[in-house]
């Protein structure tokens, strides 16, 4: 650009050969020293390019963009990554500390700090035993994080989604049987998937065989075992935005149960599904191929947790209250432990 003003271009020019508009490169100019060229009446010559030279600007560009205009408020070794630390320590989420401290300083803003920040600064610092130590602290300690930016879903829309603000009353009542949460467990580089169904009144668990986490395979997998289930105990299903089921038109049609959408990013909405899959995890390990798993194998460990006493169902089993015609729990502990009923 230094070239093009010494040898007479207008700014309107140079934008134009640069694709730029005028207002960008007037900026470009007017930060850097540039004086517009007056006419000169007699001899000389008009300084040179309007004094704009393009490494000067280039040192200042270079110069600003690796100094901060506002400084960190979350920095390794201030009043605040101290206290951020000692959260960490006692087990707090990111996300819980945020909460904290917005709570405990509502009065002093320069002591809040959101979630997003706290990861940044974690995995802004340097690689080194403190590093380490600090994101073994975190829930997860992954090795590396990409922050989603704000309202943003990555997910395509699924066609004919109907709401879970559209599910009838008695699903929420939970008081009959019939109505499920859906989801996917996943395996070793998210090349194999199980599907895991549970049902909201009775907690009783249905695990599907898949042979990916396509919808087509989502359909089949989940109709198969859908349909060895009587049609008056598969009511409604409630699943996330997951991709897998983009054809949950097919699965209605096949098993005759109504699909429900829960909101984005809202695992809440589908917390029974959610506390089983980690439940499931002590047979199903993350970071394993679950393709090895038949479909016999997998009954066989949901069958372990619908035959475990729950708390929340007053110490009864699942199976006790999905199948009550048809298990006998107190038969079911003296076969299984050797003891005389």
């Amino acid at each position: 650009m230094q070239v093009q003003l010494t040898s007479g271009l207008k700014p309107s020019l140079i934008a134009a050969g640069l694709g730029r508009s005028v207002s960008t490169i007037l900026r470009e100019l007017g930060r850097n020293g540039w004086e517009k060229p007056q006419h000169r009446r007699g001899r000389g010559r008009p300084a040179i390019a309007g004094k704009y030279r393009a490494v000067v600007a280039q040192d200042r560009a270079d110069s600003l963009s690796t100094k901060p205009r506002i400084e960190r408020r979350l920095q390794i070794g201030n009043r605040l990554w101290q206290v951020v630390m000692g959260y960490l320590k006692q087990g707090y989420s990111p996300e819980q500390i945020a909460g904290t401290l917005k709570t405990v300083n509502a009065d002093h803003p320069q002591l809040q700090v959101s979630h997003e920040t706290i990861y940044s600064a974690i995995y802004l610092m340097p690689r080194g035993e403190l590093r380490t130590e600090v994101i073994g602290w975190l829930r997860f300690g992954h090795t590396k994080r990409r922050p989603r930016a704000r309202g943003e879903d990555r997910r395509g829309k699924i066609p004919d989604m109907v709401s879970i603000h559209d599910r009838p009353p008695e699903v929420d009542e939970r008081l009959v049987p019939g109505h499920w949460e859906g989801d996917l467990i996943k395996g070793k580089g998210n090349r194999s998937a199980i599907g895991t169904i549970v049902e909201r009144t009775t907690l009783f668990t249905v695990l599907a065989k898949m042979e990916n986490a396509t919808a087509e395979s989502a359909v089949s997998g989940f109709s198969h075992v859908l349909n060895r289930i009587e049609a008056q105990k598969r009511l409604s299903m409630t699943y996330d935005q997951g991709r897998e089921m983009a054809k949950h038109v097919e699965l209605t049609e096949s098993t005759g149960i109504s699909v429900y959408f829960a909101d984005p990013h809202s695992p809440w909405q589908r917390g029974i599904n959610e506390n089983t899959n980690g439940l499931l995890r002590q047979y199903l390990p993350k970071g394993e191929d679950l393709s090895v798993f038949s479909q016999d194998e997998l009954d066989a460990i949901a069958w372990k947790l619908n035959t475990r006493p729950r708390k929340s169902l007053g110490f009864k089993c699942p199976a006790e209250l999905f199948t009550p015609d048809a298990f006998d729990f107190r038969q079911h502990h003296a076969a299984a432990f050797a003891l005389q009923p």
